[in-house]
C-alpha cells in the first residue's frame, strides 16, 4: 500500500469516526416518567427497591449505536425498598457507605444491536470506589422525538463488598438493576 494510499485510508477511517459521533442524538431524561430500580432474592421473596436520586446522559442513533454514549450517576442514599429495617440498612458502611462513597457510576462507550429494537451495552458500573465490567441489556422504542427504554444488569453485590457480611441464604449474591427510562431528543 502507497503512503498516499495510507493515508487516505486515515483520512477516511477518521471522518467516518467524526461523523458517526456527530450524528449521535443526545436525549433528556424525564425523570418523572422514569425509573431506576433493583431487585434482589430476599428469603422466600424478592425486595426491590428504587433509587430517588439519579440522573443520565445519553447520547445514541439507533442508526450508529456503537457511537452511543451512556452515563449515570446514581446517589446510593436515595434507594428506598419500603423495608424500614433494609432502608435504614443500605446507606451504612457495610453497604453503601454512603458517607465515604456518595455516587456510584455507570458508563457504557457504544452499545450492539441484538435484534429488532434489542441492544446491548457493555459498561463499568463503580460503586463504593469498585468498578466492574456490567452488561446492560435493553429494548428502545422510539416515537417521534421520544424513546423508552426498558432494560435489566445483573450484578453482583459482593463484587462491590455490599453487605458482605451478610449470607447468600438471607440477601442473594446477584442483583438485578432495572431501569425503565423515558427520554426526549
Amino acid at each position: 500500500m502507497t503512503m498516499k494510499n495510507i493515508i487516505l485510508s486515515l483520512f477516511t477511517t477518521s471522518a467516518f469516526a467524526v461523523s458517526a459521533a456527530a450524528n449521535a442524538e443526545t436525549w433528556s431524561v424525564d425523570p418523572a416518567q422514569s425509573q431506576l430500580g433493583f431487585e434482589v432474592q430476599q428469603g422466600e421473596g424478592t425486595l426491590k427497591g428504587s433509587f430517588a436520586d439519579w440522573q443520565a446522559s445519553i447520547d445514541f442513533d439507533v442508526n450508529a449505536p456503537e457511537a452511543a454514549k451512556i452515563t449515570a450517576q446514581i446517589k446510593p442514599a436515595s434507594a428506598t425498598t419500603g423495608n424500614a429495617q433494609f432502608d435504614t440498612t443500605m446507606p451504612a458502611k457495610d453497604w453503601f457507605d454512603v458517607a465515604d462513597f456518595p455516587v456510584a457510576e455507570f458508563s457504557a462507550d457504544g452499545a450492539s444491536l441484538v435484534e429488532g429494537n434489542t441492544y446491548q451495552a457493555d459498561g463499568t458500573l463503580t460503586i463504593k470506589g469498585v468498578s466492574h465490567p456490567v452488561k446492560l441489556d435493553f429494548t428502545l422504542d422510539i416515537e417521534g422525538d421520544t424513546a423508552k427504554a426498558v432494560g435489566t444488569a445483573k450484578v453482583n453485590r459482593l463484587d462491590y463488598s455490599l453487605g458482605a457480611g451478610v449470607g447468600k441464604d438471607t440477601i442473594n449474591d446477584v442483583v438485578t438493576v432495572t431501569l425503565d427510562l423515558t427520554a426526549s431528543r
